[in-house]
């Protein structure tokens, strides 16, 4: 008995040195602006280099929960956030850089550069109000309203349609991201740049009343682009005032967001690199993503042959259950490429065989429709939640699959 003791001891001793520690960090100093130093935690491991290692703790970010109060979807929000850390790698790599919530803006900022624009009249009536209001709570500080909105002028005389549709609003969020970067003492970390990302609505929506009907306007990409530069060029601007950010390179992506009925995100069409210290910017370059809806008139017109193996595979599906045609994918190109393809079934299950059954059904069509340069996710639901879900990276020979208990 005692051996055999020993023996599994030695198994176990033996199997723990062999098996990666992701337990393991680094331990290091935070420089501040103010040469105060503070310490911090960075992770050893990372899941994959297309994510950045995080400082630990986590500190919110100082317009925290904004972006979803202010996007259409769900979709966009995640697109948004995950998209800006794609276009920060142009400038910050990920095995260089980490990653921090914006510290910089806070709300209130956000808020008032979302505003529109007031014309002189309308900032004296709102100090007329502000200090009316100021005066009733005895207080006797002069009030003066500051003008950032960054938004179209709404005079507010006229026609409410003429004057939404000539004047939309553009800008539906500003999003801060900060990079750091080791600096020249061993373990200690400093500001290295930040990303700020610009959601601009491809549909305005405005109301002729309180609580009345909606109405929507659209915008299109080359006015989005136009306005959305223009945008740009005065955030930097303002960001060049903040004394933690005189001096750092910032990169700037232009987002546009789908509307409140999409169920596919939006994207980045555009960004910029704004060097050390410079408030002008210079050229920008494209951003050639895109998310595409299957099956819908989009995928039929622009990207015919992907549609082809997708319609194969819905077909497939369908004669396991002939009354079911419930397949949504969705596609992201970058290029014109097909790089990722997600695909939900929604379905109902009478028994938890006929889900394993299923999944491995739906495991040999991945395997036989779909090219091996796609990344393809099949995610299985019914009514009481996750039921599968079937993994297949570029290149692999055999998937990942998951049935959940």
């Amino acid at each position: 008995m005692r051996k055999l003791s020993m023996v599994a001891l030695s198994l176990v001793l033996l199997l723990t040195a062999c098996a990666p520690n992701f337990q393991k960090q680094e331990e290091v100093v935070q420089k501040k602006d103010d040469d105060t130093k503070e310490k911090a935690i960075i992770p050893k491991y990372k899941i994959s280099d297309k994510y950045y290692r995080t400082i630990m703790p986590f500190e919110p970010g100082e317009a925290r929960g904004m972006v979803v109060n202010n996007l259409n979807t769900r979709y966009d929000i995640t697109e948004f956030e995950t998209g800006l850390m794609r276009i920060a790698q142009n400038s910050f790599p990920t095995d260089k850089y980490v990653f921090k919530e914006g510290q910089y803006l806070d709300g209130g900022t956000v808020s008032a550069w979302l505003e529109r624009e007031m014309t002189p009249a309308q900032v004296k009536a709102k100090e007329e109000e502000l200090q009316a209001k100021a005066k009733k709570e005895n207080s006797t500080k002069k009030v003066t309203v500051k003008n950032l909105g960054l938004n179209p002028i709404d005079s507010g005389n006229g026609d409410v349609h003429e004057r939404n549709k000539k004047n939309p609003i553009y800008l539906a969020h500003i999003l801060e991201h900060d990079y750091l970067v080791q600096s020249g003492e061993k373990g200690t970390y400093q500001l290295g740049g930040i990303a700020i990302g610009l959601a601009l609505n491809s549909v305005h929506y405005y109301r002729e009343e309180a609580f009345g009907a909606v109405f929507e306007k659209n915008i299109s990409r080359s006015v989005l682009e136009t306005e959305g530069k223009k945008i740009a060029q005065e955030v930097v601007k303002r960001l060049r005032t903040i004394d933690e950010l005189k001096n750092v390179p910032i990169t700037i992506g232009l987002f546009e967001q789908e509307s409140r009925s999409s169920v596919v995100p939006g994207n980045f069409f555009a960004f910029t690199e704004v060097s050390q210290g410079s408030s002008d910017i210079g050229s920008w370059k494209d951003v050639k993503e895109e998310y595409i809806l299957f099956p819908s008139d989009k995928a039929q017109k622009d990207h015919r042959d992907d549609l082809t193996f997708f319609q194969n595979f819905k077909q497939d599906v369908e004669e396991y259950f002939p009354n079911f045609n419930g397949v949504i994918g969705k596609g992201f190109y970058v290029d014109g490429q097909l790089q990722e393809l997600n695909i939900e079934i929604p379905i109902q299950f009478y028994g938890k065989a006929e889900a394993i059954g299923f999944t491995q059904y739906l495991t040999g069509l991945v395997m036989e429709h779909f090219p091996n340069y796609v990344s393809v996710q099949v995610s299985v639901s019914s009514v009481l939640g996750q039921e599968a879900l079937i993994v297949k990276k570029p290149d692999q020979d055999e998937p990942f699959v998951h049935i959940y208990e």
